[in-house]
């Protein structure tokens, strides 16, 4: 369980406040995560990591001299959004470019990626390193779509240990490239953890058993086998990892991480056992690290890592850290901080709107209060039907995002904006709030919804409908799914070839949306015979067959949501 906390809505944020109150001699909080709290070095890469909230001392703990210069923290397993992501590089930014690397997650990826566009449409050079190091997560063949867990460490300290030397952006990207290449780890889970608030662990192993391959946010593993002893599970995890041995590889970082519960005794018990094998390996151990270092609450777990050195790579994993969570080598002294940060989230001016677009607005606010209403009351089964093949958060974020879009709406109709700038400054606040791969979807839906009808006209049925066929166009494009891959838009376009056919036919809004919404219900249902092919499920397969997705229920629930809204309302095209 997770004893400690207040309204679990607001947990990632009191942590961060906890956690820069703690250690404001190394951090400072900017919006959307921290950075170092230390006198710029003009010229410098700026390394910047981040991902879900929940991982510590990943990442914020790993933010200081030597290592990272910023962490982008998202709300619990859930990616940050593209504008916390960049927030946080703009103020790590010293001149140099930024380098930005996480794990390797469709909602980081997405976000990350927004970020670094917009990073580099202001002039300030940006790259990435996805981390990829969990072998258990894909084939050798298919290595860029294994995720990162703890292995993300080697790429981090590669990087920031060339950029404190000097280096530049496309060196520190190289060395951190080569870095993941030479990473791997292979995790192992006794049992799950459980959100603050939440009643139940977002997944559980039986009694005595143990999971193989589970992931950091409780991805199903590839086995489950009865617990070993710490010699025979050393021998099951080195003997897997040796099998992808570069070749000529004598040296060898070794990362033994606790995901929570695994105790520091335990560790060491497995690590002798650990460090025996490798020297009959004849691998040369350099720095070992054993610990908590990418954890996941209370989750009885942990992983082992090698990062395999070379004379290029050694001096960066020895070289001096000095951050909150991780420290080697001598003291790397720096100067506070002194300056001060714009103030990211001033509230600009809504523009000009007609009479007929303001009244239309008061439609949305009350769809976004009903989106948030239906979410609230099906958060649970939308976590169990995630957690099946995922990692159960689907429901605590689709939560999260609706609740902060229909606030933002609220806000932004008390200041006299048109429907437009409702529905964008909603989807702003959505992908901000919610994190991960649906923030991010849903963000860019209701934007794009809000940019079709804009704010000079009242909404009509054509352009509400060519709002939905923008934002099924510009989800696929940016989550990479199709039609039968297991995702929201698997009820996005039914719903949305609906919604325009009834438009077309001369129907008004409201009986095209209804008719469409029946369409959208069938086809969320539907999914439960498909096979997920992208996202956390899809290693899984055979798990979730015979499950609906949880991002196509979860899209048809709230198109049902919006249906009463326009009944009530008795909206006319």
């Amino acid at each position: 369980m997770t004893y400690l906390y207040n309204d679990p809505v607001d947990f990632a944020d009191e942590l961060i406040d906890g956690f820069v109150a703690a250690n404001q001699s190394w951090v400072r909080a900017v919006s959307g995560g921290v950075v170092r709290n230390a006198k710029p070095t003009p010229g410098q890469v700026a390394v910047v990591i981040g991902g879900g909230s929940g991982h510590y001392p990943a990442f914020a703990g790993l933010v200081g001299p030597g290592l990272a210069h910023g962490a982008a923290m998202g709300n619990l397993f859930a990616s940050p959004s593209a504008q916390q992501v960049y927030s946080v590089a703009k103020a790590a930014s010293q001149g140099g470019g930024v380098l930005l690397s996480y794990g390797n997650y469709a909602g980081d990826v997405l976000n990350f990626n927004q970020a670094q566009d917009r990073l580099n449409a202001e002039g300030i050079p940006c790259r990435t390193v996805v981390v990829t190091d969990d072998v258990s997560s894909a084939s050798l063949d298919e290595v860029a779509k294994r995720r990162g867990i703890a292995g993300d460490l080697a790429v981090f300290k590669a990087a920031a240990a060339a950029a404190e030397a000097g280096a530049d952006l496309e060196e520190v990207v190289r060395l951190a490239q080569k870095a993941n290449d030479r990473t791997r780890s292979f995790g192992v889970a006794f049992s799950g953890c459980t959100l603050p608030g939440a009643d139940e662990p977002l997944f559980t192993v039986p009694d005595g058993r143990m999971a193989i391959g589970m992931g950091i946010h409780g991805e199903q593993g590839i086995d489950e086998v009865d617990i070993p002893s710490a010699s025979e599970l050393a021998k099951l995890m080195v003997e897997r990892l040796l099998a992808e041995r570069p070749e000529g590889a004598t040296k060898a970082a070794v990362i033994l991480n606790g995901l929570g519960s695994v105790k520091y005794e335990e560790l060491f018990v497995l690590y002798r056992s650990i460090s025996q094998l490798l020297d009959d390996a004849e691998v040369e151990i350099v720095e070992p690290d054993v610990g908590e270092l990418v954890t996941s609450f209370q989750m009885a777990g942990l992983s082992l890592t090698l990062f395999w050195l070379d004379d290029e790579l050694e001096p960066l994993w020895r070289a001096a850290t000095y951050t909150p969570a991780y420290r080697k080598g001598s003291v790397i002294p720096t100067e506070p901080w002194s300056g001060s940060d714009d103030d990211a989230d001033a509230v600009a001016d809504v523009g000009d709107a007609s009479d007929a677009s303001r009244a239309a607005a008061e439609t949305v606010v009350r769809a976004l209060a009903a989106t948030k209403k239906t979410l609230d009351d099906n958060v649970e089964e939308l976590g169990r039907l995630d957690a099946i093949a995922g990692d159960g958060d689907h429901g605590i974020g689709m939560q999260r995002g609706a609740t902060a879009a229909a606030t933002a709406a609220e806000q932004t109709f008390g200041l006299g904006a048109g429907a437009g700038t409702v529905l964008t400054r909603a989807g702003d606040a959505w992908a901000d709030r919610a994190g991960g791969t649906s923030g991010a979807l849903w963000g860019m839906a209701l934007v794009a919804i809000g940019t079709a009808v804009g704010d000079e006209n009242a909404p009509d049925a054509a352009s509400v409908a060519a709002g939905v066929q923008a934002a099924r166009a510009e989800i696929a494009r940016f989550g990479k799914a199709e039609l039968g891959d297991k995702t929201l838009l698997d009820t996005l376009i039914p719903f949305s070839d609906a919604l325009e056919k009834g438009v077309a036919s001369g129907d008004n809004l409201v009986t095209a949306w209804g008719a469409a919404s029946a369409v959208a219900d069938e086809a969320a249902d539907a999914t439960s015979s498909l096979v997920p092919k992208i996202g956390r499920a899809r290693p899984h397969v055979e798990k979730s067959v015979g499950t609906p997705d949880p991002g196509a229920v979860s899209m048809a629930l709230v198109i049902r949501a919006v249906h009463h809204v326009l009944l009530e309302k008795g909206a006319q095209s």
